[in-house]
Order: structure tokens, then sequence, then C-alpha cells
């Protein structure tokens, strides 16, 4: 009796197969695209819920779902949750908790665009265009990238130690770091010889546009010969901020253009008649750690003739992400937007800006020093360094 149960069940499985098979083939004469709808998605949820052989929770699979969604986009876009947008939010206030690096994805690898002043990636040695090609003992592939750049995060939030090895040019080296607290001042700055004024903009923040304003207003009374704005290891930040401080200096012209899919994501922005120091001859500096936001502001001046470019091909980030919320309160979508042309029209996208003066990063390295105002000494920091002495020396000669 048993056996014969057993066999009126499979072949009642097998009618249902049959079924399945001749319903199949009735809606095949469909649009293919019909098929991929949200119901279908609720469907393989639940039924992988139901019969997977390994128990596997609503909720597992929900997350699972989500991260295939954005594995799919650009490494921009991303789900946060509310500890993730905390972070963030602490992030565009100057302050926030991790290793201090800012990554990006190129071509299936991971490579640091930026490591931030006092971090514990600065103080390891962690420069702009390193490679990781290890995390804690796991090969980066294109398998187990999305795994690895999840697993980096999770470590920060956990304040658990990692263990990378970086590649730079033919060379390799491994580092430990530990996250921390980083305090990130947006702008600094000092007068140096012959009155020419030296600005660190370290990120464009909340406060970046009102601190800049009260700096330059500091050397309003001054017989300034030339400014230096430095905008190396600058991973970008708040597109407004930067818009609103290209305005600063140019009294005309378009600071920078956005394109996208949806309507409000097209603008144009132009200068107002209002600036700040017009005539005074303007160099900026930018290395291949100088991305987004930071792109957006050198093109502003550089195709408007307000600036000279001096250092290493930026970055190459032009695309606008932007926080839309979600159903569940407290978390958001990062999402990339739109892409941002340069005054001239040009897409700089994995590509960069080329500056009009072009100083190897190795002119910087031979001393061993970045130029980051905030250290033990910043005045011979700056002594010290060659682009921004190379800077001073265009100026007099330009003059």
């Amino acid at each position: 009796m048993a056996k014969l149960l057993r066999y009126i069940s499979c072949v009642g499985m097998g009618l249902i197969l049959g079924l399945s098979v001749t319903l199949y083939s009735k809606e095949s004469t469909k649009s293919f695209d019909d098929h991929y709808t949200y119901p279908l998605l609720v469907d393989i949820i639940d039924t992988v819920e139901t019969y997977y052989v390994q128990q596997v929770t609503k909720e597992e699979l929900v997350q699972a779902a989500i991260q295939g969604i954005f594995d799919h986009l650009d490494p921009y876009s991303n789900y946060l949750s509310h500890q993730d947008l905390a972070n963030l939010q602490d992030s565009n206030r100057g302050e926030y908790f991790g290793f201090g690096f800012e990554i990006a994805t190129d071509d299936n690898k991971i490579k640091i665009v930026t490591p931030f002043a006092g971090s514990p990636a600065h103080q390891a040695g962690i420069q702009p265009g390193d490679q990781i090609v290890r995390f804690n003992e796991d090969d980066v592939t294109e398998s187990n990238l999305a795994k690895i750049l999840a697993d980096i995060k999770n470590h920060s939030i956990n304040n658990l130690p990692i263990a990378l090895n970086i590649k730079r040019g033919n060379s390799d080296f491994d580092v430990s770091l530990m996250p921390s607290v980083i305090s990130v001042k947006s702008v600094t700055a000092e007068v140096l010889k012959n009155n020419i004024g030296y600005i660190r903009l370290g990120s464009f923040q909340e406060d970046s546009t009102q601190d800049m304003m009260k700096q330059l207003s500091q050397w309003q009374l001054l017989p300034m010969e030339g400014i230096i704005l430095d905008l190396r290891n600058n991973p970008g930040g708040l597109l407004d901020q930067a818009v609103q401080i290209a305005d600063i200096f140019l009294d005309r012209g378009r600071i920078v253009s956005t394109e996208g899919r949806v309507f409000d994501s097209n603008s144009d922005y132009f200068a107002s008649p209002q600036s700040m120091f017009s005539h005074v001859p303007m160099v900026v500096l930018i290395n291949k750690g100088s991305a987004s936001a930071s792109e957006v502001l050198a093109a502003a001046l550089k195709d408007n003739g307000r600036a000279v470019l001096l250092g290493e091909k930026s970055f190459g980030k032009g695309t606008v992400q932007s926080l839309i919320p979600t159903l569940v309160d407290g978390n958001a979508i990062k999402l990339t937007i739109a892409k941002y042309n340069t005054p001239k029209g040009i897409d700089i996208h994995s590509k960069g800006i080329e500056p009009d003066i072009k100083i190897a990063q190795e002119a910087v390295t031979e001393l061993n020093n970045m130029s980051i105002i905030g250290n033990t000494s910043p005045h011979d920091d700056i002594a010290k360094d060659k682009i921004i002495n190379s800077a001073i020396a265009w100026m007099e000669t330009n003059n």
C-alpha cells in the first residue's frame, strides 16, 4: 500500500510538472519582460523560504535581493541602513568612525581614492591610487568583490581590525588597521611668503562654504599676490558646496551641468556676479586623490580661465548621487541619478582632469610628504612640499 501511495504521489507530481510545462508554453507568447515583475520576485522568495533544503528566513532573502540589485548598479549606489545613514550624515559634518580611506571599484579592483589626514590609513602610509589586493588573507577577485567591500564596512561598524595587502606600482606591502574616530577639518589656511594665501580644502562638508568665506574675509585687507587652493586627496562630498565655493571665485560662466534620466536630475549651475579676489592669480593643486566634487570645482575654475591646475590627473568620478528615503523610517537609498559635465561639456568619468602643469607624484613622495595641514608642524610641511613650491614659483614668474 505504501508503495502504491508513493507511486500515486509521483504520478501526481508528474502531472503537475506536465501541466506547468503546458501552461508555460502557452504563456511563452507573451513578452519576455512580462515575466520579470514584482509578483515573480515575491513568488521566488516565498518558494525558496518554503522548500529550500536549508532554512533561510524571508529577511535574509529580501536582504540578498536588495544586495543583488545594487550589485547590478555602479559602485556608488547602495542601500543605507539607519546606522549607515547616520554615519554618512556624520561624515558630511566632518566626523565619522572608520579606517580613514575612501575607496572605489575600478575594473573589478578596489582602489584607494584618498586617505584622510591623521586617520589610521594615513598613518599606515596608504596613498591615493593604491590597490587593495588582499583583505584578511582573502585575495580580491571579481567573484568576492562585493563581499569584501561589505566586510570592510562591517569591520568598521563593529570596531574590528583589518589586514590589507596593498599594491603600489610593482611592489606590495601589508598593513593592519584599527578603526577610530576621524575628524576632518574642511578648510585650513595660512599666508605664505610674498603674501600668497594657501588654502587646504580637505572635503566638501555642510560647513565648507561658510568656512571658506570666513577664511577669505580675513584676507580682504591684505595685499594678496596669489591664492593656492589645495584639492589633493580631497575625495569630494556635497555637490552644492562645490558649486557655492566655485561661485565665490567666479563672477560669471557655467560652473557645472548635470544630466540624468528624470527631469530633476538635469540642471545647469552658473556663477553670480559677486566674487572675492577675482583679480588675484590662482593655482589649484590636484592629484589622483582629487575626486567627485573636487573635480567639479577644479574644472569650473579651469574651464572659466580663473585658475591654473597643477599636479597630477584627477581620479575621474563624474557621477552625482542623491539620498532617497525608503518606506522603512531612518533608512535610505544612495543612488546615482546623474552624470555631470564640466563647463566645456566634457564628461570626465573614468578619465579624470588633466592639469595645465603636470608634476608627477614622485616629486612629492621623494620627501615622503603629502602636505596635509593639521600635522605636528604644518608650516614645515608646506615649506618642504615641492608641489606647493612649484605653484609659488609659477605665481612669481607669471605675476
